[in-house]
């Protein structure tokens, strides 16, 4: 059979709005897929949902389908998103209304079950602004195989959305753990839209055109194998290097556990198949763990903030005295040295002292918080001035994860004309262990070169709960070895002073040259809580990047250095 051409138009709820209609426009497409949904996203989600029941639904999706929904019905793309969120009945009721405004005759069905906001106590939830479990891809599969053109769903896995549709073009078992992991593999590349394109790529220089990175599209096979890809003439690259960079993309252990299989990342097989193509093959799949994972948001109070900007001598000795001046708040301090010696311009003589306070009342960290920072401008420190004036407080959210039978959960089809499947939880499960790290072998002989981690070795980083991953790779086997070797639990956290005190834990990817660092707690409650001032741990990995390591010199080409550069045409590494 011919593959199934997936393209992924969003990578999240504000992605670019005319990434649909280029897709749509740009080439051969069989499926098209959104991924609107985030743990931040739910949490915003919810607080419309407060304020007027009939939403919880990303809305920019349906002012995308204006222009385009006409367009993949006249070329037979059937769409799947989760841009349902909170209320997949209301989004498929509005893309309903608005197929009537256009004159269009459009079968739209939904995939509900996800929300136990309901149900959270009696599941020992707690209670909870929003409360949805992760469902799998066979609602999606059943809402395709019944006939639908538009499927939306709430809470479902980032893959599912690719792992349906392929489900039901080939008519795979429940049981084809293999085929099935492939597709994850595949639903995870391009889940995030041009970060397989060249977005957010370590080695950005590199590729020759990133002014515009076009969306990726996988081309899925009847045996799991895929291609990722991208429309011709479409900016960005498809190369091994942006594939592994997303693969290890908030990710865990070496076993990626979803609902319907667990995809083992440690056998992935990367291989560039032409200008911007890449094939993933030789994945192999597990049982699904029996639980799933519920992702909680929920208020957690009001904060505020206040930056100060030190600027000349005596730094931290400024720090400590407003410090000492506000010593009756319950408030999180950090000093950015931003600042440089002999400065030729004031901002670069500076550094910024933020300050965040966090509590029930609005009121107590509202104003009465900024005033009273700002009260201290004739009373402080020399050249005393803050980034913006006093504010209000505003609430913050706590995001938690937990997990539940999947019996308890229900699953559910909901066909164009009411009719409603129930989706059974998989029948062959088991639960999620660990995978032991092989030996790492010995380290590269030789002399060493200090230079940064990055001249080397490519991460990409983000945010799990209130975790982080940082997964760092290397472009050849030797360097893997050093890697493996060198770049230790310890010496992670010597290098990211910031990381010393959490947990921290290492899986290695050999076939992906690769090793994933996993930091619990490092984002407190999660990215609407900002714990840091990177509350998504998007830069993690290009801190670690900056670092100075010694690295042996038979790795490096000998005019090779911070700022040597290999370009990327049409893709290739």
């Amino acid at each position: 059979m011919k593959p199934l051409r997936v393209g992924n138009a969003s990578g999240f709820y504000g992605d670019r709005f005319d990434a649909m209609a280029e897709l749509l426009g740009g080439g051969e497409l069989d499926v098209l897929t959104g991924d609107y949904l985030a743990e931040l996203t739910m949490l915003i989600l919810g607080r419309d949902r407060l304020k007027d029941p009939s939403l919880g639904y990303a809305k920019t999706f349906v002012r995308q389908l204006e222009t385009s929904l006409g367009t993949a019905l006249d070329n037979g793309v059937r769409i799947v998103t989760n841009a349902g969120g909170l209320n997949p009945a209301g989004l498929a009721a509005a893309v309903r209304a608005l197929a009537d405004r256009l004159g269009l005759q459009v079968n739209v069905a939904h995939v509900e079950g996800d929300d136990l906001r309901e149900r959270a106590s009696e599941l020992g939830l707690g209670s909870a602004l929003a409360a949805n479990a992760y469902l799998g891809a066979w609602g999606i599969a059943q809402c395709l195989r019944s006939g639908a053109d538009v499927v939306v769903t709430g809470r479902v896995t980032d893959a599912s959305l690719v792992v349906g549709p392929a489900a039901a073009h080939f008519g795979w078992a429940r049981t084809d753990w293999d085929t099935l992991a492939g597709a994850v593999v595949a639903g995870h590349v391009i889940e995030c839209g041009p970060q397989a394109t060249g977005g957010n790529y370590a080695f950005f220089t590199e590729i020759a055109d990133l002014t515009r990175p076009g969306f990726p599209i996988a081309e899925v096979h009847a045996d799991g194998t895929a291609v990722i890809t991208k429309h011709p003439g479409t900016g960005g690259a498809v190369s091994i290097g942006t594939v592994t960079a997303q693969l290890l993309y908030e990710i865990g252990g070496a076993r990626y556990a979803g609902p319907d299989v667990t995809a083992r990342f440690d056998t992935v097989q990367l291989a560039q198949d032409g200008p911007d193509r890449v094939r993933i093959d030789g994945v192999r799949g597990e049982p699904p763990p029996p639980v799933l994972k519920v992702g909680l948001n929920a208020l957690g109070g009001f904060r505020n903030e206040v930056t100060f900007v030190l600027t000349g001598l005596d730094i931290e000795a400024k720090a400590a005295l407003v410090q000492r001046q506000l010593a009756g708040l319950d408030a999180n301090w950090t000093l950015a040295r931003t600042d440089h010696a002999d400065a030729d311009s004031q901002e670069a003589a500076s550094a910024l002292l933020h300050c965040v306070v966090r509590g029930p009342d609005p009121k107590a960290i509202g104003r009465a918080f900024s005033g009273a920072a700002i009260e201290l401008a004739l009373a402080s420190y020399p050249g005393f001035h803050v980034t913006a004036p006093p504010g209000d407080a505003t609430p913050y959210g706590v995001f938690t994860s937990a997990y539940v039978d999947a019996a308890l959960v229900p699953h559910v089809a909901v066909l164009a004309d009411g009719t409603r499947i129930d989706i059974a939880p998989a029948e062959n499960t088991l639960a999620l262990q660990g995978v032991p790290e092989s030996p790492a072998g010995t380290p590269v002989a030789g002399p060493t070169r200090r230079v940064p981690l990055g001249t080397i070795a490519g991460a990409r980083s983000g945010d799990k709960g209130g975790s982080a991953n940082v997964g760092v790779w290397v472009r050849t086997d030797e360097a893997y070895r050093w890697l493996a070797a060198s770049l230790t639990v310890a010496e992670f956290q010597r290098l990211l002073p910031e990381t010393a005190t959490l947990p921290v834990t290492r899986h290695a990817l050999p076939n992906l040259r690769a090793v994933n660092f996993v930091v619990e707690g490092i984002l407190g409650a999660g990215v609407a809580f900002n714990a840091r001032h990177d509350p998504q741990a998007k830069a993690l990995g290009e801190w670690l990047r900056s670092r100075l390591v010694d690295v042996p010199e038979a790795l490096l080409a000998p005019e090779q250095g911070p700022a040597r550069r290999v370009r990327l045409q049409g893709g290739q590494q």
